[in-house]
């Protein structure tokens, strides 16, 4: 049974829904004004309010507001004879459960009634687990065969000091592993620093990496550490290590082999205890073969590697991480947790989560934000998954990632040399590509390209392209 607060100036229709609700076995109130109804959730917050949106004095989405001030967990119905667009995304944006035109259909609006009491009843089931644990989407979870490997490699590997490679697809957690190896290590109370070498422009990763001295360049008006200074006595993450320019791999290469390095624009040599972990979802050997990757900074790297599973390969993995997930996302977000529906878990099984277990957690939170509190079907993820795709291919597109690219380096560097540097990175970019498609065949590159061969070898030395040349 539970306490339905109904908040109407139409004294026949609180009346009939005094009676409809109490047949059900309901506990009503009712209020004829919003200014009514925000004193009865004052006075005893109820399971759920029905109200109008029109009403003489203070409107019904202007009572909503403040009585979410009183319990922001409040339930509320929003009802109207004036059904437009607007008051439709108003009443949605400030967090109704629902929105109902006047006149409805009984059945329906029963039907409506239970599935937001039923909301209710989840909240609460839910809110003593929270208090004593609560979950994030930023842990590991899996009880697979294939991640009990994983997690015997950390292991092993944490309380040492061995620098370890991470390889596996994007989106299967290359950076939890790293956070927990740092975790479980003695360096665990020093910091974990991460960087992202795709997300930092070419022009940027060495400064950031390693810092610059004052006057290094326009604009450097005093020193600055780099993030792998600041991260001494604990550990870095270099993620994507596989897309990491030539000329920064050598650098690192040092780092790794004699625990320094220098300042951009510095001369001293800087001596610094940190532990590196690095992840890619390249194939590095394959780099390695087309003189995209240092054969010496990959023998390096690849003496203790973890590998990670696709999700598809993780046995039933898909449901505790879809369980775990939504718990974790209804806490962040301050929303029930309405579960999965069967079909819905059918639909975890069945789809084949190319983006791993990033785009389930995208999927789901999607979801998430748009259920409405019954079990989460098969249809709202199918919907959820397009949403995805719909992204992610735009987020793939050549033409927005150098449009990103484009605001980065002007951002930075605004005034100086941007134009040059973003003609060497185009530049560099259709070269790469062009080699690419002949095989680093340089004479057919060149002939693709329109240029000279030799032309074309400057280019490829100016940007660091170096290929196994292929004599014709």
């Amino acid at each position: 049974m539970a306490e339905i607060l109904i908040v109407d100036d139409d004294s026949q229709l609180r009346q009939s829904f005094d009676k409809l609700l109490r047949q059900e076995g309901h506990q009503v109130r009712v209020a004829a004004s919003g200014e009514g109804g925000l004193a009865a959730v004052t006075e005893s917050v109820p399971d759920l309010v029905i109200m109008d949106m029109r009403m003489s004095g203070m409107t019904g989405l202007e009572a909503f507001q403040l009585m979410r001030g009183v319990d922001p967990r409040l339930l509320v119905i929003i009802m109207t004879a004036y059904g437009t667009t607007e008051t439709a995304i108003e009443a949605t944006k400030l967090g109704a459960y629902d929105y109902i035109l006047k006149p409805f259909d009984i059945p329906e609006m029963l039907a409506l009634i239970n599935q937001a009491l039923e909301t209710v009843k989840r909240s609460r089931e839910h809110s003593e687990a929270r208090e004593q644990s609560v979950p994030t989407t930023n842990q590991l979870v899996g009880t697979s065969r294939a991640m009990q490997e994983v997690y015997k490699a950390i292991g092993r590997v944490a309380a040492t000091d061995a620098l370890v490679l991470i390889r596996g697809e994007s989106g299967t957690g290359k950076e939890l592993v790293a956070q927990a190896i740092h975790k479980h290590s003695l360096r665990s109370g020093k910091p974990f620093v991460t960087i992202n070498c795709v997300a930092i422009p070419d022009t940027l990763l060495e400064s950031e990496l390693f810092g610059y001295e004052k006057g290094a360049f326009t604009g450097a008006s005093r020193s600055r550490r780099g993030r792998i200074e600041q991260a001494a006595g604990g550990t870095v993450f270099l993620d994507e290590i596989g897309d990491m320019p030539l000329n920064i791999q050598a650098k690192i290469l040092r780092l790794l082999q004699e625990k320094q390095f220098e300042r951009l624009g510095g001369g001293s040599s800087i001596p610094v205890d940190v532990r590196i972990l690095a992840a890619t979802n390249r194939d590095l050997e394959r780099a390695v073969s087309e003189g995209l990757f240092r054969e010496d900074l990959y023998y390096r790297l690849n003496v203790v590697t973890v590998a990670l599973p696709l999700l598809r390969e993780r046995d039933n993995d898909v449901f505790e991480l879809a369980d775990h997930v939504l718990e974790a996302l209804s806490v962040e977000m301050e929303m029930p947790n309405p579960g999965l529906a069967e079909d819905g878990r059918k639909f975890l099984a069945s789809h084949g989560w190319p983006g791993n277990v990033r785009e389930l957690s995208n999927t789901l939170q999607k979801a998430l934000i748009f259920n409405r509190g019954a079990p989460i079907t098969r249809d709202e993820l199918t919907q959820a998954v397009g949403l995805n795709q719909e992204r992610t291919a735009l987020a793939d597109s050549p033409d927005q990632a150098f449009r990103d690219e484009i605001r980065r380096v002007l951002a930075q560097h605004a005034g100086e040399n941007a134009f040059e540097m973003l003609m060497d990175h185009a530049g560099r970019l259709v070269v790469g590509e062009a080699l690419e498609i002949t095989g680093g065949n340089r004479t057919r590159a060149a002939k693709l390209l329109g240029m000279s061969r030799p032309t074309l070898a400057a280019r490829i030395e100016k940007y660091g392209l170096k290929t196994q040349t292929k004599i014709t």
